[in-house]
């Protein structure tokens, strides 16, 4: 196709290779959203068999095939030239998964060359690839490999403080060993390259090899980040390959370089262009030849980039990992954390990094406890808002649980199971079993609560992040006789290192992604737990809506990943612009990355007279599609024995609902959380074994057949018919009411943020006498006491 004629603004592309899609934004100059395309894995390539873009095997194998991923971006690229100009686009942007592409060693070292008249998928077929399908972020596979490399290496304070990281099965060094070890010697040998797939993504564009970015080396477990203090400048350059490490994954000295050679440079200077656009999708897709190609990223950090966040701000991203990411003044590395150089600084920036806590028993353990104890999310959703904090009225008798069900990281790498716990003591099951969504929900928020208070105590996000909000009256606190604080004589009786009842060192915002975030309940505990404002991307808000729960966007919406790849470009075709034309890259207003943003924002919400953002383009109005218990997931958990079951055989929703009416009497309940069976209308011994006859329907306003890439498992994909079987129940359900915005400041609503929860002191009180006890319970599990 030839170029077609350069009219109108500048636009700018931003690419993402999630799990279950490849989805591309478009914004203008302003950072206005005018285009979203997607292709997703499951329905549009069929011939995958793919289930939320990936395959499942028993264990803890996820993988994916690449060659699915090259035919993927043939079908985006189609569509991006048949309903856009692509000649406007000046800049392109990206991120990919957390995954990695195995290339043989025939097309080393050039990249392939490509012939324009042909399609990717013709010319890169899957035996271009030494591993045809390659684990994804979701496989825990490598995590034993891992914990091998860490206790090689001297234990978690040693490894960290080496290489950045301390041991997780995402770890590029543990994948590396897992596939040494573990299979066949013909892949090894046959390997010429290995890229992570945001490199792979931008090689593809660009048509020759692209280096990893140094925010991404950080997580490999391999690279030694160079830092010449706290917050000190650092020369692009200084870091490098650890070569000890390199040597313990390959298993000799020889062996070691080679993958040094495999992994090639690393990118240390964010914040300028990679390369321009590839003659390839010059001459096949009609692109310009000097559209600029920006360094790509990962997926997470790139959804950060999206928000903007302040200091003092965290990124609460629920999804099949839940993350929570927070800026970072100083490099600090411990093994309470993992820390990232940020990834779109200029290098006459300050050096600044993304301090990170993840944990991978996220959306599994929850749509577990959704299908084992409620049939909707509806009703797991209205379950949580009326179930007190911790899962009883009383004080001295609240609830725990722990739902490990796949190896994480530390402090939790050597415990899996499912632990619960009452008054203290171990049980196989809550007495009140209706509990145990609130409680799941409650113990994975407050691990993050925990965690950051541990976090902020070593001093890596600066000392300037302390907050002053109005909900509670600041005032110095007095001191002893002694001169000591007694807040610190509260957390030392409390057995703690920090206040729990001291919400100052807390984050000043949250800011929430993510399927589960849609939940009223989860948006509210989040406030509670950390007592400030809950703010979602307006995008999602109004894709909540026509689905309420999907990770995936709904059709017309942005993904926030790709939005944050679009920002970058249009960030870096600005500041190169500024260069061309005599200028200094920071002069005309360019500052850092969150500053310009901000800066295009208010711009943009002056000149339109503050109008908001647009959160989609030709979006559908009006969701489709039930809570049901087969709207699968991106990370399924079908074809797994033992766990879920048993449920509740539920026949109305409104039996939640009445749930709710006869609250005035379930304090008379004889369970431990106060509630009783009868109060639900039902009998607590109407319980029966899930088999596939258990499917939820779809809602009959929807048309299509339910997605793979919805927050709920299939447990029993594949078992049984879903309206037939002894015992079938085919429940009519409602669908999850999703969060809606609640008033917001001009200051959030210019960049695209809505408010969805308040901070509630009182609620938050709650929690903080909780924290002790949650954190016995937790540092007992670590030591294998239970």
């Amino acid at each position: 196709m030839a170029p077609g004629p350069k009219t109108g603004p500048a636009l700018f592309l931003g690419l993402e290779l999630a799990t279950d899609q490849l989805r591309a934004s478009i914004v203008d100059e302003s950072l206005e959203l005018v285009g979203v395309e997607c292709v997703d894995f499951d329905t549009e390539l069929p011939e995958y068999q793919t289930q939320g873009g990936i395959f499942t095997t028993p264990g803890d194998a996820y993988t994916t095939p690449v060659d699915m991923w090259v035919k993927a971006l043939d079908f985006l690229l189609e569509k991006l030239t048949r309903n856009h100009d692509v000649t406007r686009i000046k800049s392109i942007g990206g991120c990919a998964q957390h995954a990695l592409v195995w290339w043989k060693s025939t097309p080393i070292p050039s990249f392939p060359a490509l012939d324009p008249r042909l399609p990717f998928h013709s010319q890169l077929p899957p035996n271009t690839f030494s591993l045809p399908n390659t684990p994804v972020a979701q496989d825990t596979s490598a995590h034993t490999h891992a914990l091998a490399l860490e206790a090689l290496l001297g234990g978690p304070d040693v490894m960290a403080a080496r290489v950045g990281t301390c041991a997780n099965a995402s770890l590029l060094a543990a994948q590396l060993l897992r596939v040494r070890e573990s299979w066949t010697s013909d892949v090894w040998s046959r390997t010429g390259k290995i890229q992570l797939a945001s490199q792979f993504l931008a090689s593809m564009v660009v048509g020759e090899w692209v280096n990893m970015g140094e925010s991404e080396a950080c997580a490999t477990g391999m690279w030694v980040h160079a830092s010449a203090g706290a917050g000190a400048q650092v020369a692009p350059g200084l870091g490098r390959w650890d070569e000890g490490v390199l040597e313990i994954v390959g298993g000799s000295r020889e062996e070691g370089r080679r993958i040094r050679t495999w992994l090639g440079d690393v990118e240390v200077a964010a914040g300028r262009k990679a390369a321009h656009i590839s003659r390839y999708l010059c001459e096949r897709f009609g692109f310009e030849t000097d559209t600029i190609v920006t360094p790509f990223t990962s997926d997470y950090l790139s959804s950060y980039l999206s928000l903007c966040p302040s200091p003092g701000d965290a990124v609460l991203s629920f999804g099949p990992m839940d993350t929570l990411l927070t800026p970072a003044q100083h490099y600090l590395p411990t093994r309470l954390y993992s820390l990232f150089p940020h990834p779109a600084q200029d290098a006459s920036e300050k050096r600044r990094y993304i301090a990170m806590l993840s944990s991978r028993n996220a959306d599994v353990p929850r749509a577990l406890v959704r299908d084992m104890y409620t049939k909707s999310w509806s009703a797991f959703d209205r379950l949580v808002a009326i179930v007190p904090p911790g899962g009883s009225i009383g004080l001295d008798d609240k609830l725990f649980s722990f739902w490990l069900l796949q190896g994480d990281s530390y402090p939790l790498s050597h415990v899996k199971g499912i632990y619960r716990f009452e008054t203290g003591i171990k049980v196989n099951e809550f007495r009140d079993l209706r509990a145990n969504p609130r409680c799941l929900l409650e113990s994975q928020v407050l691990s993050f609560r925990f965690r950051w208070s541990r976090m902020i105590a070593t001093g890596v996000l600066g000392t300037n992040i302390n907050r002053s909000r109005g909900n509670v009256a600041q005032t110095p606190g007095p001191t002893s006789p002694q001169g000591q604080n007694p807040r610190s004589n509260i957390a030392s009786s409390l057995g703690l290192s920090f206040d729990p009842y001291d919400y100052s060192p807390l984050p000043a915002r949250i800011l929430v992604t993510g399927a589960a975030a849609n939940f009223p309940s989860v948006a509210n505990l989040a406030g509670d737990v950390f007592n400030a404002p809950v703010f979602m991307p307006s995008t999602q808000v109004d894709s909540a809506q026509v689905v309420p729960h999907r990770n995936a966007p709904a059709a017309g919406f942005p993904g926030r990943a790709s939005l944050g790849g679009a920002y970058f470009a249009r960030w870096i075709w600005g500041k190169e612009r500024s260069s061309a034309i005599g200028g200094s890259s920071t002069g005309r207003g360019l500052g850092g990355f969150e500053e310009e943003i901000r800066r295009l924002h208010g711009k943009r919400w002056v000149a339109s007279g503050g109008n908001p953002l647009r959160t989609n383009v030709n979006a559908l109005v009006g969701g489709s599609g039930g809570s049901g218990a087969n709207s699968g997931t991106s990370t399924p958990y079908g074809h797994r024995s033992g766990l879920g079951s048993t449920v509740f055989v539920e026949e109305e929703e409104e039996e939640v609902e009445e749930m709710e009416r006869a609250s005035g009497i379930l304090a008379s309940s004889v369970f431990a959380g106060g509630f009783a069976d009868r109060d639900l209308g039902r009998d607590i011994s109407r319980m029966r074994t899930l088999t596939g006859s258990t499917l939820d329907t779809v809602t009959s306003s929807g048309s299509m057949g339910p997605s793979t890439a919805f927050t709920t498992p299939d447990l029993n994909a594949g078992t049984g018919s879903p309206g037939g079987g002894v015992g079938a129940v085919v429940p009519q359900t409602t669908t999850l009411t999703p969060v809606t915005a609640m008033p917001t400041s001009d200051a959030e609503a210019q960049i695209g943020l809505a408010k969805v929860a308040e901070a509630d002191v009182d609620a938050f009180m709650t929690y903080a006498a909780i924290v002790p006890e949650y954190c016995r319970l937790e540092g007992m599990l670590c030591k294998s006491l239970v």
